[in-house]
């Protein structure tokens, strides 16, 4: 789960980091009274789940109060589109209005997972902003790594070490060994995934602040993170998603035509490996899991239909808690309560599958069509979305 700038720097500041001075602004007065508290000189950052906002126009600054308000009409209630976002962006919903700060240095400041080590990663780099991921590419020795161990954890003599490659010394350097613990801290007790400082700005009178702030929480452990549960701004995320989320099935869009139904995540990602491989392109990852009832089932089908761009489905399923027939029942209300007309390929196997294909071979009035294998059921809905089909 993704935190918005201002719940990011909330969260920072509730462990001793320093963040500018900011106000939430989600109409054009408040954005102007914001502005006002700060003589007018302000900056205003649009608030979505995406980086590149900057060059995409979604950060502003505004010598008074009145550009402060020009500012955010034209942000507010549109949609932003950054290099990280789909092409329809993403709704600015709010603004975070923020004072302006001289700044004298911009560094690099993260923590995240390196999962082919299968440890935490603290990311440091001298050369902060925008263009991070450029200095990443062209000059990898600008930028420091440090995997650490989790029977040590995060000690002072590296934050010492990180702070050192940073160029900080003297109080400059302390404050950063204070700030890289408390990073930790904060990464470790709110079971985050990425925890983001770009850029960690050297202030000319001589701070050191959290200009920017990226975080992301890991949504297994947001059963112990209720409070940041709260925070979920569901706008930010595909409506569809949303929805399978309230019904507890898990789905992500993708952006194929092939919407596919499967019960149980890795062969969820078999089925997409098998219909890629046989020149099929996935709408979507859909694992309702292993014991759905029929009102699940039903609900899965609606969300894979309700993409537009779906055009066929493939039902991957193995019976063990969920029994074939009871899910070729369930598949059956789907199909009618839907009134799909779209060619439907079924592959099951394990408990009463020979009822369940009895099933929807009775079923003459709509379009499914049963596959005795994965591949067989990949190629079969394949060839009924050809052309030549």
């Amino acid at each position: 789960m993704k935190l918005h700038e201002f719940q990011a720097k909330n969260l920072l500041a509730q462990y001793g980091i320093i963040v500018p001075r900011g106000t939430l602004a989600c109409s054009v007065d408040e954005a102007g009274q914001a502005a006002e508290t700060f003589g007018g000189a302000c900056v205003l950052k649009a608030q979505v789940h995406a980086g590149g906002r900057g060059k995409a126009g979604g950060v502003a600054l505004a010598q008074t109060a009145d550009q402060a308000r020009d500012i955010a009409r034209r942000l507010l209630h549109h949609r932003l589109v950054t290099v990280q976002t789909e092409e329809q962006g993403l709704p600015v919903n709010s603004l975070l209005v923020e004072e302006l700060v001289p700044v004298a240095r911009e560094l690099y400041l993260s923590l995240t997972l390196d999962r082919s080590a299968g440890r935490y990663c603290l990311i440091a780099s001298a050369e902060g902003g925008v263009d991070i991921e450029q200095t990443a590419r062209q000059a990898p020795e600008r930028v420091r790594r440090l995997n650490i161990d989790p029977l040590i954890g995060l000690r002072s003599f590296h934050a010492r070490g990180i702070a050192r490659f940073l160029g900080l010394k003297g109080q400059l350097g302390n404050a950063a060994v204070d700030l890289i613990a408390a990073l930790y801290r904060c990464f470790l007790e709110k079971d985050a995934s990425l925890l983001e400082i770009n850029p960690l700005v050297v202030s000319e009178d001589g701070r050191l602040l959290a200009m920017d702030a990226k975080v992301s929480i890991d949504d297994s452990a947001l059963f112990r993170q209720r409070d940041l549960a709260g925070w979920k701004d569901d706008s930010q995320y595909d409506p569809l998603e949303v929805r399978a989320a309230r019904s507890e099935i898990a789905y992500i869009k993708m952006g194929g035509c092939i919407g596919c139904l499967v019960n149980g995540a890795g062969l969820a990602m078999a089925t997409l490996d098998m219909l890629t491989e046989c020149g099929g392109q996935p709408a979507n990852f859909l694992d309702v899991g292993g014991s759905a009832d029929q009102d699940k089932v039903v609900e899965a089908f609606r969300i894979l239909l309700e993409d537009p761009h779906v055009t066929g489905v493939l039902v991957n399923i193995f019976g063990g808690i969920m029994r074939c027939d009871l899910i070729a029942e369930s598949l059956i209300a789907a199909a009618t309560a839907t009134s799909s007309r779209l060619p439907i390929v079924v592959r099951m196997a394990g408990a009463r599958r020979d009822e369940g294909r009895q099933l929807l071979e009775n079923q003459a009035d709509l379009n499914i069509i049963w596959q005795d294998g994965l591949a067989a059921a990949a190629t079969a809905i394949v060839q009924q979305l050809s052309p030549t089909a």
